[in-house]
């Protein structure tokens, strides 16, 4: 029987190629995005091309008006998003997000009968969040198997992060042996209406230098802000 799998696909580099791995592994797979009132809506269409891209089982997208909350520039407009490099954990960070999310994915899990949910983080090339290091992942982990009617059956979930300990370059061209279409993705935290990418924001940065070191070509276009 064809394993399941809850994929969070929020239209990037990094959660498409995670896509990819996941039905690299054989696992029949649902992806759920989020429309939590970011300042990347395009993400969410970018999200849509690559689950039709990938052909996967079913595709979701929950509304969460994280605005509601703030406290950081991408989902509150009044704070000014950053250019270049900042120190410490930068405002772009959304309070609980991935813990957010994950809860999402979790009960998403527990109604189609899963017990493997995937996500993108990465530790190595990031912003410093910290709700993308290893021992987040183990610490969701192990409260997910103990807050689920699905743990308590004898049943053990697990989170994959199979990119988190690669660089950014490593995990394009793990993408391009997948046949991931970077094309379709966006990274940026502030596209403009043609879907163009800043190309100066923490995302944008890592992306950049992501291709050049793999040394493929970035399909990604730019604008001036």
């Amino acid at each position: 029987m064809t394993r399941k799998a809850v994929i969070l696909l929020s239209g990037g580099l990094d959660s498409s190629t995670a896509l990819a791995i996941a039905k690299s592994q054989g696992f029949e797979c649902y992806a759920i995005s989020f429309n939590y009132s970011q300042r990347n809506k395009i993400e969410l269409e970018s999200a849509k091309r690559v689950a039709e891209s990938q052909k996967i089982k079913d595709h979701k997208i929950l509304d969460v008006d994280l605005t509601q909350i703030g406290g950081s520039a991408l989902t509150d407009h009044r704070i000014e998003m950053p250019r270049g490099k900042t120190d410490g954990i930068p405002i772009t960070y959304v309070p609980a997000r991935n813990t957010i999310f994950l809860s999402f994915a979790l009960a998403y899990a527990e109604i189609i009968n899963c017990l493997d949910i995937f996500i993108g983080v990465n530790a190595i090339d990031y912003s410093g969040y910290p709700d993308c290091r290893p021992e987040y992942i183990k610490a969701f982990t192990g409260m997910a198997n103990l807050a689920t009617k699905t743990s308590v059956q004898d049943n053990e979930i697990t989170i994959h992060a199979p990119l988190i300990e690669m660089t950014k370059p490593e995990i394009i061209k793990a993408g391009i042996g997948l046949g991931v279409d970077y094309s379709l993705t966006i990274s940026c935290y502030q596209p403009d209406i043609k879907a163009r990418a800043c190309g100066h924001c923490d995302s944008c940065r890592f992306r950049k230098k992501g291709f050049e070191l793999a040394g493929v070509f970035d399909p990604t276009q730019y604008y001036q802000p």
